[in-house]
């Protein structure tokens, strides 16, 4: 990828200001998964993004901004080696990112369109992430994962979400939602027509992106 030094250096700094430590194995894995998902986009369309700008910061920014969260939260669940489901992960997103920064993690990436999910399972291989896979399928046709976390980045409605994917959810877990703007009309669905409620938003500072981020928190009702 053309630039790549320039890449380097504002990863970096993005990792840091999100209090992300980056090591040198770590910032290639994701400077290749960008080049690598531009090769792929010529062909197979797996993201409307074109540009490794923009793919720099919407697509890797971004994921890398939800990692800190979610290891907080599980250090406050007292796991450690974290199963975590990226649901609707199409160019496998965060789950590619998340597996790259968290060795100890097993990252499972569920798309049901069969050329994203090709796109991930190469990414295991090319990349060296033996604790990435991915599963073509509808999420809701899995038998139950047991996942600390599952997470998903513009999948769907928090209602949707929860019905889809939320069996996949270990007793003590938790859903998580990538979302713009606080989604005020679908937390209010949400508690209407599921047994899920929302714990927190966790507001995100995506670098150099100017646009709301926010991590919506959701576990099933009784539970902590």
């Amino acid at each position: 990828m053309a630039g790549q030094g320039k890449y380097a250096e504002r990863l970096h700094d993005a990792a840091l200001s999100l209090n992300v430590h980056l090591d040198e194995r770590s910032t290639r894995v994701l400077l290749s998964y960008i080049d690598q998902l531009q090769r792929w986009n010529k062909t197979y369309n797996l993201t409307a993004l074109r540009d490794p700008e923009q793919m720099l910061v919407q697509h890797v920014f971004d994921s890398i901004a939800a990692l800190s969260p979610l290891a907080e939260q599980l250090y406050k669940n007292t796991v450690s080696d974290a199963q975590v489901v990226d649901v609707g992960s199409g160019a496998g997103l965060p789950g590619i990112v998340l597996a790259a920064l968290k060795p100890a993690w097993q990252v499972c990436c569920i798309d049901a369109v069969e050329k994203k999910t090709a796109f991930v399972r190469q990414m295991s291989g090319v990349l060296a992430l033996p604790n990435l896979k991915a599963v073509h399928a509808r999420v809701e046709t899995l038998a139950p994962l047991g996942a600390d976390i599952v997470v998903s980045r513009a999948f769907a409605s928090l209602a949707d979400f929860a019905t889809l994917a939320g069996a996949h959810v270990d007793a003590k877990g938790h859903l998580v939602a990538m979302k713009g703007r606080e989604p005020t009309d679908e937390i209010e669905t949400l508690q209407q027509q599921t047994p899920w409620r929302v714990d927190r938003i966790q507001s995100l500072v995506v670098p150099e992106l100017s646009a709301q981020r926010c991590l919506v928190w959701m576990s099933r009702q009784g539970n902590p």
